[in-house]
């Protein structure tokens, strides 16, 4: 058998900046910038208050920020903190293939070791494009099976690309990297089960913290299987029970997954996003109101009822996981952003009597992207929408426009205007910074 290890971290270990093609690079500035508006706006959420009051009596020396709070951790800490904060809203960055949101393990590790040691934005964009690629290939060696058998993959995958990302900038060599991605490998974990809970965004910070861990102690030559992906106890046959290894090692700086993320318009879980594409469609060119409304039929993917079939959510982050309460607030709202997941419009009256107007039946031969929408009114009109592909995907991009705007919207719910700007400035200069720590400093509150 091929070192599938051994050959990913040769090439970790190997690659140069140069290698990396301009368009992917941008493809990484703009995956940053998303992550870093994600990371401010879910700074001030519930999850990340009572993560902060479990952990901050046993954080080391403040080494590091908290985005979007006043406090500071360790770095392995703040790692983990800023990888929840990324992904509470579940509104960051999704590769499509796989639906690992790539940025928030390797983003949250990488930034919070900027500020421990001197590090320039061009060498932490490439430390965080090389994790990305790590994160995608292993994800794409082991997805769907892995997936449809319960495992957070953002989860499980992303504790490899942070360990790698992060031993990059430790300058780690071949040996030390084999090591570095078994030492991730025997801590990869994260349940679909805990989707609607604070465990969700959990995942990320703590394949985050755990990447940063693996890196370290590589780097004192703590040693690991060198085989962890491929061996027959290893990640890809304990944890899947199909694997494509060519997915891992196949056109290592040909094809580049990172070039293929994309970026949610929407702040929940991908597979709705057609649904509530075309809500919001129907809404705008007819002038719905939910009171107009007999029924809403939709015709979607399997998976969307496999992961967000809650048909009486409870609180915000179940909410994003209902395809049900979703397109009753696209319909209300005309929008699904972190304000139509607050806890109270998911027990809004209102929603509730529109959400129960919503049916959704699977079909196979839908697309994850595609949604049939039919809204039947009151008066016996029916109105009808094919989204053949949602807002957000690779086909329908959103532009740098819709990530300014969704930037700021973020983030200057919690920075003082001026201050979110200058943050927004300096995520785009990424690769022109001389101390990419200088990005952190000025996602703060002061």
């Amino acid at each position: 058998m091929t070192e599938v290890t051994r050959t990913l971290a040769r090439w970790v270990v190997n690659c140069k900046p140069s290698d990396v093609p301009a368009e992917v690079r941008q493809s990484g500035v703009a995956s940053f910038l998303n992550w870093m508006g994600c990371a401010v706006g879910g700074s001030q959420h519930e999850t990340l208050d009572r993560a902060i009051a479990a952990l901050k009596p046993f954080s080391g020396a403040g080494q590091a920020s908290i985005l979007g709070r006043k406090d500071r951790f360790d770095v392995m800490h703040a790692a983990l903190l800023n990888g929840i904060s990324s992904h509470v809203f579940d509104f960051d960055d999704t590769h499509l293939k796989t639906i690992i949101h790539p940025a928030g393990p390797i983003a949250s590790a990488v930034l919070a070791l900027a500020e421990y040691m001197p590090i320039s934005g061009a060498d932490l964009l490439h430390a965080f494009i090389l994790g990305i690629e790590v994160e995608c290939r292993i994800g794409n060696a082991v997805y769907p099976a892995h997936y449809d058998i319960g495992w957070h993959i953002t989860g499980t995958a992303g504790v490899f690309g942070a360990a790698a990302a992060v031993g990059k900038l430790l300058g780690l060599d071949e040996q030390q990297m084999v090591w570095a991605l078994g030492i991730a490998g025997t801590q990869s974990a994260g349940f679909r089960e805990m989707f609607g809970t604070m465990c969700k965004s959990f995942h990320p910070g703590r394949a985050a913290q755990n990447g940063i861990a693996s890196a370290m102690l590589a780097k004192q030559n703590f040693t690991s299987s060198n085989r962890v992906l491929e061996a027959p106890r290893g990640f890809a046959h304990v944890m899947s029970v199909s694997r494509n290894f060519d997915e891992i090692t196949g056109k290592l700086g040909e094809v580049w997954e990172a070039a293929l993320n994309s970026y949610k318009p929407f702040a929940c879980g991908i597979v709705i996003h057609p649904s509530i594409d075309g809500c919001i469609q129907l809404r705008n060119e007819h002038g719905l109101k939910a009171g107009d409304i007999a029924r809403i039929d939709l015709r979607v993917d399997p998976l969307v009822l496999e992961l967000t079939g809650k048909r009486t959510p409870q609180t915000g982050l179940e909410g994003k996981f209902s395809v049900y309460h979703s397109c009753a607030a696209a319909i209300v709202y005309g929008a699904a952003g972190e304000n139509e997941y607050g806890d109270k419009v998911v027990i809004d009256p209102t929603i509730i009597t529109l959400r129960d107007k919503v049916t959704a039946v699977a079909e196979e031969d839908i697309r994850e992207d595609e949604a049939y929408v039919k809204v039947t009114l009151n008066d016996g009109r029916v109105l009808e929408k094919h989204v053949e592909h949602a807002i957000g995907s690779l086909e329908r991009p959103m532009t740098r426009a819709d990530l300014i705007a969704k930037f700021d919207n973020l983030v200057r719910d919690v920075l003082p205007v001026k201050q979110a700007d200058e943050l927004r400035e300096l995520c785009w200069q990424l690769e022109s910074l001389k101390d990419a720590a200088d990005v952190a400093r000025k996602a703060v509150l002061s």
